[in-house]
């Protein structure tokens, strides 16, 4: 019995180290455990079965014991790794501390986290140590709100068609704080914030909800001040449901509004600028001195792009857009005169 159980032992060592990256030598092995490397061996032959055996009930198991004559010993092969090569997790790390989505501790809790359970156990240090600097430095943002909580709560929401009523403070001088039902139907994140994309609901005299606008709201999670569930579910169209991707294409800085077919001259030299921006972008005429292009985008909040354009853009339609944009540009030359 006893042996059995330091075989076991002996074979689930061997299988832990092999998925956190470790390469298996048999004659240190052999050493360790006090045993025969004719022992090792077949330990090794054991953990192959498993894994065979694993294939045969799981599709997206791949993995699989080989011997590398690199290492001068057996690693664990992935077809599909679960875990994170260095650069993937680096990158990954660079662009959370990028976003600066999290407060200073969440980020670090985060971080933490996903180089432990992520990376394979030898490379732990080296990724900690790059991302050192940039973890200590970090600034969080000036609202200081920690968003998990709620960020998941609103997830629930979402995929349980829940109904729910939030108090929201709203972007303005007197900072006015407004309630509202909505139908939660997306969660975005964009330059810092993460928002909350939802149906206003507006009730008739029997008490029956409907939507107040065609297209969805847009709040800023850390302006959510309180969220309660209603008890109603709302039903969903298949043919009808909000589609986050789609959203996101036609979305600029976040600001809700009708959809809006705009066209306009670039005479910038970096196309990237004009097709990375706007998803939804395509050309229509190509001149020596411009392009024309034509985006579908939802509410006005492309004009702040427009303007960042500086002399390369030139709106030509809706007409509107372009008396908004002379509009600004008018009150922007009177703050210099």
């Amino acid at each position: 019995m006893e042996e059995k159980q330091s075989k076991n032992s002996r074979i689930l060592s061997m299988y832990v180290r092999l998925c956190t990256g470790y390469t298996i030598i048999k004659a240190e092995e052999a050493a360790k455990y006090n045993v025969d490397e004719r022992t090792i061996q077949r330990d090794i032959d054991d953990i192959r079965a498993f894994l065979d055996e694993q294939k045969s009930h799981d599709v997206n198991e791949h993995r699989e014991i080989v011997y590398s004559r690199q290492h001068g010993g057996f690693v664990m092969r992935e077809g599909h790794s679960s875990l994170m090569s260095n650069s993937e997790i680096l990158a990954v790390s660079k662009v959370l501390l990028d976003s600066r989505a999290f407060t200073k501790k969440e980020i670090s809790e985060i971080l933490d986290k996903m180089i432990a359970g992520c990376v394979p156990e030898k490379n732990v240090k080296m990724v900690a140590d790059l991302i050192a600097n940039e973890k200590y430095h970090y600034v969080e943002l000036h609202h200081g709100k920690e968003l998990k909580e709620l960020l998941w709560n609103l997830g629930e929401d979402i995929k349980k068609n829940r109904r729910i009523e939030i108090k929201y403070e709203k972007l303005s001088k007197e900072r006015k704080k407004n309630t509202y039902i909505v139908e939660p139907v997306g969660i975005l994140f964009s330059e810092y914030y993460f928002y909350l994309n939802a149906f206003i609901n507006e009730a008739n005299d029997k008490g029956e909800y409907s939507h107040k606008y065609q297209y969805p709201a847009i709040f800023r999670l850390d302006r959510i001040i309180e969220r309660k569930e209603t008890g109603d579910r709302f039903s969903v169209i298949y043919s009808n449901r909000f589609e986050e991707g789609e959203f996101r294409k036609k979305i600029q800085f976040m600001f809700a509004g009708e959809l809006l077919k705009v066209r306009f001259k670039y005479y910038g030299l970096s196309i990237d600028a004009v097709t990375d921006r706007l998803p939804t972008v395509k050309i229509i005429e190509k001149k020596e001195d411009y392009i024309t292009f034509e985006a579908e985008v939802y509410g006005k909040g492309i004009v702040m792009w427009l303007l960042s354009q500086g002399k390369n853009v030139e709106v030509i339609k809706p007409e509107s857009l372009r008396n908004e944009i002379k509009k600004q540009l008018q009150e922007i030359i009177g703050y210099y005169s």
